[in-house]
């Protein structure tokens, strides 16, 4: 893009800076609450600066009326932050999933901080939230939110909202596809725990005297964690692929 002065780059750059910060103040791992807000506002900056070469020639010109340009750029605010709270709404899955398996290895009372969350989550919550940060860095999957950037403006160009059906729509989808996928990784501890109560309460039944469910619980969180510990690997590379089909669609790909 030609810019001819420098009240046009200054736009360009701010009009780019406003999307680029709203999805990566939600974007996983960028978006955590460990990292400072400064640190993340540098890093914005900065792909702001050499985005803006890459879509210069999608950025409209600079208004004339000053409430124009706020509209303007009211507008790419609100494009990013709907991209990056739709993926923080995939970091749920994983909360879905260790409030479950808490729950079914009879840890729910074990509670911890989730930064991912924000407040008080189970300590398999917040165990699979870090992990979870810990692989999209280790596996390189930052690197295609970085280039959905960019992708972002082909799927919607600057100015244009989006219709708010669609908006809810993809919310709403969203919100359950996570709901499902935590359930599903869920699903061994979910098993052995149906299996597991069934029996107690069978022998409950037949041993009325003994407090079976008192004697039973450390079993139970012992076969509940052992089964967690051989499944983690399968739950996270299902969330993995999960996470990994939103960003190839921004980046333009077909999953």
């Amino acid at each position: 893009m030609d810019l001819t002065s420098l009240a046009d780059n200054a736009f360009a750059i701010s009009l780019v800076f406003a999307r680029i910060g709203s999805m990566l103040m939600l974007f996983p791992g960028f978006g955590e609450t460990s990292v400072p807000a400064r640190l993340r506002l540098a890093l914005a900056l900065l792909l702001a600066f050499i985005i803006v070469g890459l879509v210069g020639d999608k950025l409209p010109p600079i208004p004339e009326q000053p409430m124009q340009m706020a509209g303007l750029v009211g507008s790419e605010v609100l494009i990013g932050l709907m991209f990056g709270a739709i993926a923080r709404l995939m970091m749920s899955a994983l909360s879905v999933a260790g409030q479950v398996i808490g729950m079914q290895a009879g840890l729910a009372m074990a509670q911890t901080f989730d930064p991912s969350q924000g407040r008080q989550s189970a300590i398999f919550s917040s165990f699979l939230s870090l992990t979870g940060v810990v692989l999209i860095f280790t596996t390189g999957l930052h690197h295609m939110f970085i280039t959905g950037l960019v992708g972002s403006y082909d799927l919607i160009s600057p100015g244009a909202l989006p219709l708010a059906a669609d908006v809810k729509d993809l919310a709403t989808n969203t919100v359950a596809d996570s709901f499902r996928l935590g359930v599903q990784m869920a699903a061994p501890l979910i098993a052995f725990g149906l299996i597991f109560y069934l029996a107690l309460g069978v022998l409950s039944r037949l041993m009325p005297q003994l407090q079976i469910f008192f004697i039973a619980m450390p079993l139970n969180v012992l076969v509940g964690v052992a089964i967690f510990a051989i499944s983690m690997s399968a739950m996270l590379g299902v969330w993995l692929m999960y996470i990994d089909q939103y960003a190839a669609s921004l980046n333009g790909v077909a999953s």
